[in-house]
């Protein structure tokens, strides 16, 4: 094959600046700061955190049938406002009743047999007095009417139970109230103890918060947003140990007076009032969070580069998040894009 040598030195040239191109001191190959934006974390009430609480009743009361068995009828539904003594729910009776059925005739029985009993006693005694019998013949009559007698006491009892078996197939409220939930639909098929129901009784309204250990048990409080007004609020009881899985602790505050606008359930904003040495708490926008299985953390710039801050969430909303850490009061963190992130990654600031 004859070479055209016009091509011959294209192709050379083209061999020789092949190296060039992949040499990345040619082609500037400095890693190239990402643009982020940033913003300044806002430091809060430094005596108050704020924290979401529940409306919730000073008495809960789970429902469920003494007896087990497929439920019938459902007489009421989740939100509905009951009196003590209502019928709730009730069971399919027809096992309860052939339970009672034979109970009465064991009692039947049982009688009969002890009126048998007495009769030979009545007889043998007769007997005895005549010398016709020995003590020891007659001693063994009145045992078996004794006999008797306990078997017709155990049918009686025996019987009760099946009526009081029967009565529970109906559940009633105990007392009047709310009812919060409802599990339970005909046709189911329940066990004794199972709750079917839950029952918010009449009464006192709490809030209840869950408290980050590091804010101890603040003893006052008020609600600054879901509640007319900001309704003043006390401690009454926190849970003697921290949840597994949250470590947080569980409070409830009862409301200095009655509140009748907070229904049941709906989340109110509170603000407690914490010890002076509490740790500060920051509020940052809700994209500055960023989690990776290590928990909670911010990034900051640190000489051009970004790195993770451990931090401590409190509570978040649908714009912004409150946390503690160690963060200087005039901090600024990044405010987007966290999950892009490395650490040691050269990011600059919008606006530098």
């Amino acid at each position: 094959m004859k070479w055209n040598p016009p091509i011959l030195l294209l192709a050379l040239g083209v061999l020789a600046g092949a190296p060039a191109c992949s040499d990345p001191s040619s082609s500037g190959g400095e890693e190239q700061p990402r643009w982020v934006r940033t913003a300044k974390v806002e430091p809060l009430e430094p005596r108050a955190v704020q924290l979401s609480g529940i409306v919730r009743a000073r008495s809960e009361s789970p429902l469920a049938f003494r007896v087990g068995g497929r439920i019938a009828e459902r007489r009421v539904d989740a939100g509905q406002v009951v009196s003590g003594g209502q019928a709730l729910l009730e069971l399919d009776p027809r096992d309860l009743e052939q339970a009672a059925r034979v109970a009465r005739a064991d009692l039947d029985a049982a009688v009969a047999e002890l009126e048998t009993a007495r009769a030979e006693t009545r007889r043998n005694r007769g007997l005895l007095e005549r010398e016709f019998i020995s003590d020891q013949v007659f001693e063994r009559v009145q045992l078996a009417e004794n006999s008797a007698r306990e078997r017709v006491d155990a049918a009686r009892a025996r019987l009760e139970q099946a009526e009081n078996a029967l009565d529970y197939a109906t559940l009633d409220a105990p007392a009047a109230g709310t009812l919060i939930e409802v599990t339970a639909e005909p046709g189911q098929v329940v066990a004794a103890g199972q709750t079917v129901a839950t029952l918010a009784l009449d009464g006192a309204r709490e809030i209840e918060v869950f408290l980050p250990a590091a804010y101890g048990e603040p003893r006052t409080g008020r609600i600054v947003r879901g509640a007319d007004g900001q309704p003043a609020l006390f401690l009454r009881e926190i849970a003697g140990a921290a949840d597994p899985l949250t470590r947080t602790w569980t409070a409830r505050y009862v409301l200095a007076e009655p509140a009748p606008a907070l229904r049941l359930g709906s989340i109110v904003r509170v603000a407690l009032d914490i010890a002076a040495d509490s740790p500060a708490v920051f509020e940052v926008p809700i994209g500055a969070i960023n989690e990776r299985g290590q928990g909670p953390q911010v990034w900051m710039i640190f000489d051009g580069r970004a790195e993770p801050v451990p931090v401590t969430l409190l509570d978040l909303d649908t714009e912004s998040a409150r946390i503690t850490g160690e963060l200087p009061a005039d901090a600024e963190v990044i405010a987007l894009g966290t999950h892009l992130l490395e650490a040691g990654m050269a990011v600059r600031p919008l606006g530098d």
